[in-house]
Order: structure tokens, then sequence, then C-alpha cells
């Protein structure tokens, strides 16, 4: 078996075995549709290669000068158990320390039982988990708080907060879609600039969010215009109450259908947001995390 750098010519082959990765899920792999924005770009991209066959991909990006961050972690049913999962992430960890990380993450949907499990045999250990609020988009709706747009207030209900320390620092990640990495005042204003920032400042600083991107997508209804916020921490019901009102105006403004809200999975969060009507996604996500300054990460 040998490990190379993925090409385009390898997308067919590589989406044969993707297609249907989850037999019993409504939803369907994305890898066959990303594959080609995947080789164009500046990721490091593997193939396991097995007698003129691919037998597992993957990728690994820097999303900071000390952050990589691992995903699409995929191998062909006729080649799993034969540890090519193992040699490609190790092989992904070696780039990722050329580069500067220090650490590597990557995401596991929580009803995926065989890939939790294999993201702790080779190298992941629990970092946390967290979950979709998703507040409809609404242009009537009033905050109760006084809501800001300053990042610096931003940064300081987030460094506060419960939140930051369930999610260790991590919150969705400005450029690279279904990532996290660490929250940066620095990051809030670039968002103030490009995006949007809310501040819950009332009596405290006592919430806050920011607009990640919004695009458009294919639902049961036809293209929806989504819009994404890259993490919610608040103090209490009221604050919170304010904070999902901000974001739906914003939403609203930019004529999105629908929202979603990285949350905390906690029980005073998830709670939190049912409470007000919210909405939350079915199951959480489950996040790790690999020391890449430990032996045990190594080949």
């Amino acid at each position: 078996m040998e490990l190379r750098e993925a090409r385009l010519e390898d997308h067919e082959a590589v989406a044969a075995f993707t297609r249907n990765t989850w037999p019993d899920r409504e939803a369907g792999d994305y890898l066959p549709d990303i594959y080609p924005e995947w080789i164009e770009g500046e990721n490091h991209t593997l193939v396991a290669e097995a007698g003129g066959e691919i037998a597992g991909v993957a990728q690994c990006t820097m999303l900071s000068d000390t952050e990589a961050w691992c995903q699409g972690m995929r191998v062909h049913p006729e080649y799993r158990g034969e540890g090519v999962a193992r040699r490609i992430t190790h092989a992904l960890f070696d780039w990722a320390r050329e580069q500067g990380a220090l650490v590597a993450r990557s995401m596991v949907f929580s009803w995926n039982v065989p890939s939790l499990g294999l993201s702790r045999s080779i190298g992941f250990d629990p970092a946390t988990e967290l979950r979709w609020a998703t507040p409809a988009p609404d242009p009537d709706v009033e905050p109760e708080l006084r809501v800001t747009a300053e990042p610096d207030d931003a940064w300081h209900a987030w460094a506060d907060s419960d939140a930051r320390r369930h999610l260790t620092g991590l919150a969705l990640d400005l450029e690279e879609s279904w990532a996290l990495s660490e929250l940066t005042r620095e990051d809030l204003r670039r968002a103030a600039e490009e995006t949007a920032v809310f501040a819950v400042r009332d009596d405290g600083l006592r919430a806050m969010s920011y607009r990640v991107r919004d695009y458009e997508r294919e639902g049961e209804d036809g293209t929806e215009r989504w819009a994404e916020y890259g993490v919610g921490a608040w103090d209490d019901l009221e604050a919170a109450r304010a904070l999902f009102a901000a974001i739906a105006r914003d939403a609203a403004a930019l004529g999105a259908d629908r929202t979603r809200v990285w949350i905390p999975e906690t029980t005073e969060h998830v709670s939190d947001a049912a409470y007000l009507r919210a909405g939350a996604s079915e199951e959480p996500d489950f996040v790790f995390a690999a020391d890449l300054t430990a032996d045990r990460t190594r080949r």
C-alpha cells in the first residue's frame, strides 16, 4: 500500500466508495461533491493506493500557525481493518508538524460510533462537544436588552463565559467550513469588519456571537439561503433571548431562510435554546484533538 498526494483524476474512484458512506442515514456524504475543490485548494490531501485501487482518503489543513484540522477520513469497505486510517492520519500529522502545528483536531458525528472508536485508536483524544441551535430569521423581533456590534465587547463576553470553558476556546473557523479553531480577539475584529458581531451589553457583558458566512444550499423545497454563526455564549436566559433575537434579525436582513449557531453541548445551553424555541439539531457533534508534540502521534 502506497500513500501519495491525491489527484483530480482520483475523483471517480473516491466518489465510488463514498457516495453511500452512511447507508442507514438520510444525509449523504459531502465528499464526492467537494473533492475537486479539495484538490484545487492549499490543503494536504492524501490517498492510500493498493494494487491500483484507492483504499482510503483524508485531508489536513492549517487553520492557524499552530492548529491543524483533519477531515474527510474515508476507507474503502474492502480495506477496512487493515490500518489504512492510521497510516493516512499519521502521515497527515507529520505534514502538520512540518507546518508548525502543535495540535490537530477533527470532528465526528455523535451517531457515528465506528468513527468515534477509530479516532481514539489512531491518536485523537476527546476535546469537546457541541450542537447547532437554529433560530428562525425574523425581521420584527426586538432584543429586550442592549446589543452592540463591538468586537471587544464580544471578546470579553466570550473570555468569561462558561461556553468558552466547555468548548476549550474553540468556535467555528472563519475560513474553513465545519472546522473549529481557537477564537481570538483578532477573529472577532475581522468578523466585525466583514460579517457581523453581537454582544449583549446590559448590566455587564452577558452574551456574544458572530456571523461566519451566509450561502445557498439545496434543500427539500429548493434552494435555501443559510446564515451561519460561529458560536453562541450567554450568561442566563434573558441574555440568550436577546442574543437569539439579534441573530434572527441579522439573518432576516440577509434574506436567509434558515440559520444555525454552534452552542455547547451542555444541559443548560441546549435546554435554554429549547426553552426559547430557538431550535436545535437532533444530535451533537464530537470534537477530538491530537497533541502533535506527543510520541504516540508519530509514525
